[in-house]
């Protein structure tokens, strides 16, 4: 072969070696393939690099076109990929960018999610939204902490090991109340017998307040005592507050009525009834009409005891409401009760008054701290 022959074929070999390079590079950068543009921004970009990879749903599907650092250190960084034009179906507003690694220490890429089946279509130039990449840094710092707790709590559990170690040793050496109490029978035997004492004090005790509240019972029942009982209206005074609530609802009321103490009671220290036939109308209503909550409420006027004014109007408020329910049908759980005591006002009669407050269907006891006395 000549010689020209020869540098004919060399350059034809080096022409080949060179385009055959540039459709590689071409293609790897999508130079001769239909794309278009989109950007995204991130506060960090870890490392991510031009030329980088961009994978849609783990394909290629484009490359890094450039990373831009912004203006104002208040502003994100931009970066602007070229993605295969095969992708724009994929591809929607709502798509999130994010920066992966190839592995533990591998490159960085960028990857983009689906869009959602409704998302509406990027445009060439257009921006999709991006998620802060994870740091491996920021891991690394963690994991750190973590091995530092973990070597902490390690040194505690060796402690309390040795410490109950000891603890054991010296128990079973005898030392100390539990090692004589593990170790010496005698002393096992006078706490017994010592807690076997206690036990027969307490059933005593028992004992003798259910004796106790047995006398009570049938001192209520003695024909000395029952008119005491009887002058005094009532019988328990843990009854007085069962039904009673702590103020009165912030709704109007549907109904009314109102009672002048002394026509009800037979005493004015007393919560001994009569003439409760006027409450029948009340009754009658309560029983005829729906309603969400009624309440009883009594005070007396200034003069007299505070405390025991105050136990009077609860008193009286008890058997009021006691009468409504035993000689009404309605639900008793909604009729409640509200003993003031005193209550100011030139107009009040001298024995107090009887209230009774019925209220809409739907109105429930104010739970509130508000002063009764003062809205009602």
């Amino acid at each position: 072969m000549s010689r020209a022959a020869r540098l004919g074929a060399f350059l034809l070999a080096a022409l080949t070696v060179l385009v055959s390079g540039i459709f590689i590079i071409g293609g790897k950068q999508y130079l001769f393939s239909s794309t278009y543009r989109l950007n995204t921004k991130f506060g960090s970009v870890v490392g991510l690099d031009s030329g980088a990879d961009v994978r849609v749903g783990g394909v290629h599907s484009g490359s890094v076109r450039s990373v831009e650092l912004p203006r104002k250190p208040t502003d994100k960084i931009t970066v602007w990929m070229d993605l295969l034009q095969s992708s724009h179906n994929i591809i929607k507003q709502d798509s999130v960018a994010t920066i992966e690694t190839e592995g533990l220490l591998g490159n960085e890429y960028i990857a983009i999610s689906f869009g959602s089946a409704s998302g509406a279509e990027v445009v060439d130039g257009g921006a999709i939204g991006s998620e802060p990449p994870l740091e491996m840094s920021d891991l690394f710092k963690k994991a750190g902490l973590i091995l530092d707790g973990s070597q902490a709590a390690l040194k505690n559990v060796t402690v309390a090991t040795a410490n109950l170690s000891s603890i054991t040793s010296k128990i079973n050496e005898g030392q100390g109340t539990v090692g004589g109490l593990v170790n010496d029978r005698k002393i096992y035997d006078q706490l017994d017998q010592t807690t076997a004492g206690l036990r027969d004090t307490v059933l005593k005790a028992q004992g003798g307040v259910a004796d106790f509240q047995e006398n009570m019972e049938a001192l209520k029942k003695n024909f000395l005592l029952r008119g005491y009982f009887k002058d005094r209206g009532y019988e328990n005074s843990s009854d007085l507050t069962k039904n009673q609530i702590a103020s009165l609802p912030h709704a109007e009321p549907l109904k009314t009525f109102t009672f002048d103490s002394k026509q009800l009671f037979d005493k004015v220290d007393t919560a001994k009834p009569k003439n409760q036939k006027l409450l029948r109308a009340a009754g009658q209503f309560l029983a005829d009409n729906e309603f969400g909550i009624a309440v009883v409420v009594v005070s007396t006027s200034m003069a007299g005891d505070t405390e025991k004014d105050l136990v009077l109007t609860q008193a009286r408020a008890m058997v009021v409401r006691e009468y409504l329910v035993q000689n009404f049908g309605f639900d008793d759980a909604e009729v409640k009760t509200l003993g003031l005591g005193k209550k100011s006002g030139t107009d009040a009669p001298s024995w107090g008054t009887v209230d009774i407050l019925i209220y809409p269907p739907d109105t429930v006891a104010s739970t509130d701290s508000q002063s009764v006395t003062e809205r009602h």
